[in-house]
């Protein structure tokens, strides 16, 4: 994984994801408003990638779920992701109506993932990491790293650890580490 991932989308783009995040939320917590989803789009957002949704509340995550398979319309995705973000991280609480308001979004689109030939080419802030080893598997998203201040070896140390695995696992030969990119917004 030498080229950036190229994938792009405009600011209407974005903006038209952030907006169907809020509405396919608001049609489960509201659903006395009979909030309807708008149509899907074309182009881009069509195309079938992976993603994640993660929903902060006041500065603190509040649920984060993602889908790392592009085997459905993005704009699919993104919907279904920011439901599940919602509703069904385990370690949360359903959100609240009374939450709603105050959410912050945040979308990463992923490139598809493939095998991490060298951990030491891992670039903080533009890899993610996804470790398998046995039936564990783990991921982190690539702004974790930046967001936690991590070297390359915490954030190796880090994605054995989401995996329930030792922190040196990502050294065990039996042990698959992935990469990946994404564009956030």
């Amino acid at each position: 994984m030498t080229d950036q991932f190229q994938f792009s989308l405009t600011d209407q783009e974005k903006q038209a994801l952030k907006d169907l995040v809020r509405l396919s939320i608001a049609s489960r917590l509201f659903p006395q408003q009979g909030i309807q989803l708008p149509d899907a789009p074309s182009g881009k957002l069509q195309e079938p990638l992976g993603a994640f949704v993660t929903l902060h509340l006041d500065q603190r995550l509040r649920g984060c779920i993602g889908h790392l398979v592009g085997d459905a319309p993005l704009w699919e995705t993104i919907a279904d992701m920011a439901q599940a973000a919602a509703f069904q991280d385990p370690r949360f609480s359903p959100l609240g109506e009374d939450e709603f308001e105050r959410l912050e979004l945040e979308i990463s689109i992923l490139s598809p993932l493939t095998r991490c030939s060298d951990p030491a080419l891992v670039e903080i802030g533009r890899h993610g990491l996804l470790i398998r080893h046995g039936g564990h598997s783990g991921l982190l998203l690539p702004q974790v790293p930046v967001e936690w201040q991590w070297d390359r070896e915490q954030f190796l140390a880090q994605t054995c650890r989401k995996a329930g695995l030792p922190p040196t696992a990502w050294r065990d030969p039996q042990s698959v580490l992935f990469w990946f990119e994404a564009e956030v917004f």
